[in-house]
């Protein structure tokens, strides 16, 4: 790890004077690369953390809308020329980058957390290093490998993996000088930890942490697009993302219906082998995954909900794989209301009024994203400005795109991810005074 933060900081001298218009044309043809090698990335992906291939496919893609968007980003990122009270003096300011740049990445989105990352550092003329999950290395050698065939120079990327010592890589990190920035999405209990040392060396942070996110249907849905948005923001990547939706809540007036809609589009869910043709949901990553499914489901059993379809892991199949779950009658005293479950176990809860609901989506530590399903324009705006969240999806189950800031409010962390602000975290700006009066 020395070795990779010492080359990250010779690099930077020479890195940080390259033109924006130059690391453009590496992060375009690095986009290039990945969308030429899409096939064998998305393998590499699914045999990694078991995600059905189209979806590892949609993931390699959408990691390089990254590469392609901060490229045109490189270039939009200046300075500005500020009115002075002062007739002799006149004010200007330039970005600069910050310096060496720390990336740590999970392993249910290998390849987009890096580029979202590694796109806007490079962008912005930070050198990186990279500290993915241990559960999937070789994502991230792929994506090295190529970003060093596009050109980008010697020493601006350097990974590190490890397994068994992600603790001391982490603390390493963290106290280091050299490194002046930090980014990592993971557990809110981490990146507390990841703060707490950051303190000595008062690096700056982009934390994007935990999420238990809304997901509320009105009783003006459409119920089968609320159902099918349902299933794209709750069965992504089998249920095993920050912004899943984990309290879905539906209005009384249709809770019975849509709970009927719902259950038969489940039962149409395909388990396997993220290799297998047809596939929809793919292993879990751990085996304490599964664990943690049956603690939800058993405690949801235990307070009075009904388990409509599923329930229980899948022991004839090789791995970790649990059957897509379905449950109704969901109340608030039950750990699914307080915690992600990050698994394809999906909890209904009942609700009657706008106010309400509210109250309960709000009741959170955390606050990534949530979504809303209504056909009424004005409940849709309120409810999307009332929401403590960072991202609201409206008739829509999903809260990415390059081009939209990705980040959570609360214990959720802070700092954006993507859009025209990821750039910014990875720029440091210098205010210049200039005397004009001789």
């Amino acid at each position: 790890m020395t070795q990779a933060i010492v080359a990250a900081d010779k690099a930077l001298a020479s890195f940080r004077t390259t033109t924006a218009r130059q690391r453009a044309r590496w992060l375009r043809k690095w986009n290039d690369l990945v969308l030429e090698n899409i096939d064998d990335l998305a393998l590499i992906v699914s045999l990694e953390n078991g995600k059905a291939l189209p979806e590892a496919r949609g993931e390699v893609m959408y990691g390089a809308s990254f590469l392609e968007w901060f490229a045109a980003e490189a270039e939009r990122a200046h300075g500005e020329v500020i009115p002075a009270a002062n007739p002799n003096q006149r004010i200007l300011t330039v970005k600069q980058p910050l310096g060496v740049a720390a990336l740590l990445t999970p392993w249910n989105f290998p390849i987009a957390m890096i580029t979202r990352k590694a796109g806007a550092a490079l962008a912005a003329g930070c050198t990186t290093v990279w500290k993915p999950a241990g559960e999937t290395p070789l994502s991230c050698l792929a994506l090295a490998v190529l970003a060093h065939e596009a050109g980008l120079p010697v020493g601006s990327i350097n990974v590190v993996l490890t397994l068994n010592k992600v603790a001391e890589v982490g603390q390493a990190l963290c106290e280091i000088s050299v490194v002046r920035k930090l980014s990592f999405t993971g557990s809110t209990r981490i990146g507390k930890l990841l703060a707490q040392q950051c303190i000595q060396t008062l690096k700056k942070l982009s934390l994007e942490l935990e999420g238990n996110s809304p997901f509320i249907v009105f009783d003006d849905a459409k119920i089968d697009h609320a159902v099918e948005a349902l299933v794209m923001a709750k069965f992504r990547n089998s249920g095993q993302t920050c912004i899943t939706a984990n309290r879905v809540y539906v209005q009384k007036g249709i809770y019975n219906q849509f709970t009927e809609a719902m259950l038969k589009r489940m039962q149409t869910l395909q388990v396997g082998p993220g290799t297998q043709d047809g596939v929809t949901i793919g292993p879990l990553t751990h085996e304490r995954a599964i664990d943690k499914a049956m603690q939800h489901i058993e405690d949801a059993k235990r307070h009075g909900g009904q388990v409509l379809m599923g329930g229980a892991p899948l022991p004839e199949l090789t791995g970790y794989f649990m059957q897509p779950t379905l449950i109704r009658d969901m109340k608030p005293e039950m750990i699914t209301t307080r915690e992600e479950v990050f698994a394809p176990v999906l909890g209904l809860y009942p609700f009657e009024t706008e106010d309400e609901v509210i109250g309960l989506a709000n009741a959170s530590n955390v606050g990534p994203g949530g979504f809303l399903m209504s056909e009424n324009i004005s409940r849709c705006v309120r409810v999307a400005e009332a929401l403590e969240v960072g991202m609201v999806g409206i008739n829509v189950g999903m809260l990415i795109a390059c081009e939209s800031p990705f980040g959570g409010v609360k214990e959720s962390g802070y700092g954006r991810e993507g859009g025209k602000q990821g750039i910014e975290d990875y720029l440091t700006v210098k205010s210049i005074l200039l005397g004009v009066n001789h």
